[in-house]
C-alpha cells in the first residue's frame, strides 16, 4: 500500500527532505529548494471535526440467515456418525450464516438506510450504533433494482441522523468521505474525490453511479458518502476489484435517486415508479441524420407505443424522438428510463418530441410501472423452435435454446439470436456470416429473438437507412459487422 507523505516535512523551511534507509543507516538527503505544491482549493487540513460529527450517524448492520441443509452438511453428518461410533466428538453442524454491512440514520425516530444486498434473505437484522447499542430492525421495504433498503428500529431516545445532500451539485474532483464498517471492523472513515459520474456497471436498469477513489471495502456496503458539508450525496454500493479489496474504484447510488426511492419505501413500503408506455431505442448518428435531428445522436427513438398506455393517450406515436422530459434533456434511452422512473405516478409531464422535422410538446399523465405494465410492454414470447427467414439480410435466425447451444457448441454465458442458415449470394454471406454465429446486438441494442432483429430491419427501412450494425459472437470473440439491407 502506498503511503501519502506529509505535505510539509520541515514546516519552518521550504526544503523538501527524504528519509532513506540504506545498509541499516538513516541518511537525510536535502533536495533543491522549490516552491511548495499548491493545496487544492477547498482541501481541508484535517477531516477530524467532520468525522467526529458524522460517525455517530453511521451504523453497522448485522444479519443472520438460517442455512438449509445441503451436501456439505450431509457429508459432515456422515463423519459425525463415524466419530460418535468411536466415542469422539464431532464439529457442530452449520446452522446459520452471518453477514455484515453498513447503514446510516436518516431520522431520529430510527429509520436507517442500507443496501438491499446487505439484508436480502436475512431472518434477523440488527443495527449496531456507534456506541455499541444494538437494536433489532424491521425491514420497511426493499428495492432490488437500485439495491436500496429501509430499516426501522425503536430507540429509547432520539438518534443522531444525517441530512440528504444534492448529488447533482457535486463535481468531479470534489472531496468526499466514505464512512462504514469495512470487514466488520467498526466505524471507519476514508477520504477521496469524486472520480466520475453517471457510471453504468450493469447492476440494474437504473445505473447512474457516482465513482470515487475513497477506499471502500467489503462491509462498507450501505454506508453513506458525504460531501464536505456533512450531507449524504450517495450510498456506497459496489467496488471494482479483482482481489476483493479496494483499488480505488468504488461506486455509490447518488442521493438524487436514493432519496426518492427511500421516501417511496417509507410511504408505501414499495417503490412506485412512473411509466410512459413506449418501447424505445438509442438514436445513432446515422438515424439522427436520416431524421434530420437538430442535435445528433441524442434523444430516445420511439420504436413502438403500448396500446392503452400513457404515451398513446397523450398522442406520442411510433417514430417520434423524445428530446426532453419534464424540462430535462434526454441524452439517451438509459437517461429517459431513469427520468420516467423517478417521476411521481399520476403526474402531468411535458414531453418534447421531434416529429416530421419539428418540435412538438405533449402532456403525458404518467402511469405506474408495475408487473402488469411491464407485461404489456414486453413482446409476446416467441416459439423457441421457430426459424425466422430474413431475406433482407440473407439470414435465417432462431432463438437461443439448449438444443442450439449444444448443436453449435456455444458457451453458457453467450446470449442473443442464433444464425441457423445463410442465403447464397446474400448480404450476410458477403460479410462471412455462417450458421452458429450469434447476433448479440443490433445498432447497439441487445436482441434475444428473431422478431427483435426483424423489427430493427423494419425501423431502418422506415428511416430509409440502408444498413444495420451487428455485434456478432463467433468462436469466443466479438466483432462488429455492418450488414446491407436488401430488397427481400
Amino acid at each position: 500500500m502506498t503511503r501519502a507523505e506529509p505535505a510539509s516535512f520541515f514546516s519552518p523551511s521550504r526544503l523538501r527532505a527524504v528519509a532513506l534507509l540504506a545498509s541499516g543507516i538513516w541518511a537525510l538527503t536535502v533536495l533543491a529548494t522549490a516552491p511548495a505544491a499548491a493545496q487544492p482549493h477547498g482541501a481541508p487540513i484535517s477531516f477530524a471535526d467532520l468525522a467526529e460529527e458524522l460517525l455517530p450517524t453511521v451504523v453497522n448492520i448485522s444479519t443472520t440467515q438460517v442455512v438449509e441443509r445441503g451436501d456439505q452438511e450431509d457429508f459432515e453428518e456422515m463423519f459425525r456418525e463415524f466419530f460418535e461410533r468411536r466415542g469422539q466428538g464431532a464439529p457442530p453442524p452449520r446452522r446459520r450464516a452471518n453477514s455484515l454491512g453498513s447503514g446510516f440514520i436518516i431520522d431520529p425516530d430510527g429509520y436507517v438506510v442500507t443496501n438491499n444486498h446487505v439484508i436480502a434473505e436475512a431472518d434477523t437484522v440488527e443495527v449496531v450504533l456507534a456506541d455499541d447499542t444494538t437494536y433489532e430492525a424491521e425491514i420497511i421495504g426493499t428495492d432490488p433494482e437500485t439495491d436500496l433498503a429501509l430499516l426501522k428500529v425503536n430507540p429509547t431516545s432520539p438518534l443522531p441522523s444525517t441530512v440528504w445532500g444534492d448529488s447533482d451539485m457535486v463535481r468531479v474532483g470534489d472531496w468526499v468521505l466514505a464512512v462504514g464498517n469495512p470487514f466488520g471492523l467498526g466505524g471507519s472513515v476514508t477520504a477521496g474525490i469524486l472520480s466520475a459520474r453517471g457510471r453504468d456497471i450493469n447492476a440494474g436498469p437504473y445505473d447512474d453511479f457516482l465513482q470515487t477513489d475513497a477506499a471502500i471495502n467489503r462491509g462498507n456496503s450501505g454506508g453513506p458518502m458525504f460531501n464536505l458539508d456533512g450531507q449524504v450525496i450517495g450510498v456506497n454500493t459496489a467496488i471494482f476489484s479483482p482481489s476483493g479489496g479496494s483499488i480505488g474504484i468504488g461506486f455509490a447510488v447518488p442521493s438524487a435517486m436514493a432519496q426518492n426511492v427511500i421516501e417511496s419505501l417509507r410511504r408505501f413500503g414499495e417503490v412506485r415508479r412512473g411509466w410512459l408506455g413506449v418501447r424505445i431505442q438509442t438514436v445513432t448518428g446515422e438515424l439522427a441524420g436520416e431524421l434530420d435531428l437538430p442535435d445528433p445522436a441524442t434523444g430516445a427513438y420511439v420504436a413502438s407505443v403500448i396500446d392503452g398506455g400513457p404515451a398513446e393517450s397523450a398522442g406520442i406515436v411510433q417514430g417520434d424522438v423524445i428530446i426532453t422530459f419534464d424540462g430535462r434533456q434526454v441524452e439517451d434511452t438509459r437517461g429517459l428510463v431513469r427520468m420516467v422512473a423517478e417521476t411521481s405516478v399520476g403526474r402531468d409531464v411535458a414531453v418534447v418530441v421531434w416529429r416530421e422535422g419539428s418540435r412538438q410538446t405533449v402532456q403525458v399523465n404518467l402511469g405506474q410501472r408495475d408487473a402488469e405494465a411491464l407485461a404489456a410492454a414486453a413482446p409476446p414470447p416467441p416459439d423457441p423452435e421457430e426459424i425466422r427467414d430474413l431475406p433482407a439480410l440473407g439470414l435465417s435466425l432462431g432463438a437461443m435454446t439448449d438444443e442450439r447451444r449444444e448443436a453449435f457448441s456455444l458457451e453458457e454465458g453467450v446470449g442473443g439470436v442464433v444464425v441457423t442458415g445463410v442465403d447464397s449470394g446474400g448480404s450476410a454471406e458477403e460479410k462471412g456470416l455462417k450458421a452458429g454465429d450469434v447476433i448479440v446486438e443490433v445498432d447497439q441494442e441487445r436482441v434475444a429473438t428473431p422478431d427483435e432483429v426483424e423489427s430493427f430491419v423494419e425501423q431502418a427501412r422506415e428511416a430509409e437507412r440502408r444498413s444495420l450494425t451487428l455485434l456478432v459472437y463467433r468462436g469466443g470473440e466479438y466483432q462488429w459487422i455492418v450488414l446491407r439491407i436488401g430488397q427481400g
